[in-house]
């Protein structure tokens, strides 16, 4: 017989982690959905995020999610740098298409070996006072590690959005995989254009990587298990629409939930790309996408 309490948290539980799965999708919502990039190494640089929440709060006890919004300045500098080099080198001379993507698969397995040579193959926690902590609303229990989480990642594709749609820079990141030779008319350079909106995608990565450690312990090569959901996301929910990315986001980390639920862990991946294979049958375009 179906429990309803059971059911009930699975799909809380889900809920929650859809919101963390969409502030690691958001980045390549970007870079992938909007610019055409091919970043598989995005996973990695949440894993560095993850990384640099440990160092500063095993060293001087800071909150990983404070650690996230003051690394991203540096995550977004890193990621101009890694843009310059990929359109020198690739977009440039028009070979985005296979050598970028061997680009970004190098530079994933770059991060992953740096990791282990300097810090090992050990899983690393954070310590905050939320963390290990829960409160119930009736038969459903919330956990804490995953509701701050939902609420920073709320909050990112919030804010995200807003900048994408109210500014001018934001709007120009919207039209630029779209038509760069009218944007040039407008006055904006699109390598600039999109030399930043990278960067801003990589800058999400670090506050995406304190949530990943404050949801459970991580090691340099755990971001390998996010490849498929990430880019399953951004396609589900339709190329280009944070929004659509958001609800994808959410439905991902429900039927995950309460596949492992019901069915056990083993089937919540098979299960949960089923929904996509099928979503894009009956509406190739993703959720929210153009037609």
């Amino acid at each position: 017989m179906l429990s309803v309490d059971l059911l009930s948290n699975a799909l809380v539980a889900g809920l929650l982690l859809g919101g963390f799965y969409a502030a690691v999708s958001i980045g390549l919502a970007i870079s992938f959905g909007q610019l055409d990039i091919v970043n598989i190494a995005h996973p990695a640089f949440v894993v560095v995020g993850s990384y640099v929440a440990w160092i500063l709060n095993s060293r001087f006890g800071l909150d990983p999610v404070l650690v996230g919004l003051l690394a991203a300045p540096l995550f977004f500098a890193a990621g101009v740098a890694i843009y310059r080099i990929y359109y020198a080198a690739f977009e440039r001379t028009g070979q985005e298409s296979l050598s970028g993507l061997a680009f970004f698969f190098g530079l994933m397995f770059i991060v992953e070996v740096g990791l282990m040579l300097a810090y090992g193959v050990d899983y690393r926690l954070v310590s905050a006072g939320y963390i290990g902590k829960s409160f119930n609303l009736g038969p459903v229990g919330l956990p804490l590690r995953l509701v701050v989480p939902f609420v920073a990642a709320l909050a990112l594709t919030g804010g995200i959005w807003l900048y994408l749609a109210r500014t001018f820079t934001g709007r120009a990141i919207l039209a630029v995989a779209q038509d760069p030779l009218a944007l040039q008319l407008m006055g904006a350079d699109p390598v600039r254009v999109k030399q930043f909106a990278f960067g801003l995608a990589t800058a999400t990565t670090a506050l995406a990587g304190a949530l990943l450690i404050v949801i459970g312990p991580v090691e340099p090569s755990v971001g390998r298990e996010y490849i498929g959901r990430v880019f399953a996301i951004v396609v589900l929910g339709g190329m280009g629409s944070i929004g659509g990315m958001f609800v994808a986001a959410l439905l991902l980390g429900i039927v995950e939930s309460v596949v492992s639920t019901f069915a056990g862990p083993s089937w919540a991946p098979a299960v949960a790309f089923g929904v996509l294979l099928l979503t894009l049958a009956l509406r190739p375009a993703g959720l929210f996408g153009r037609r």
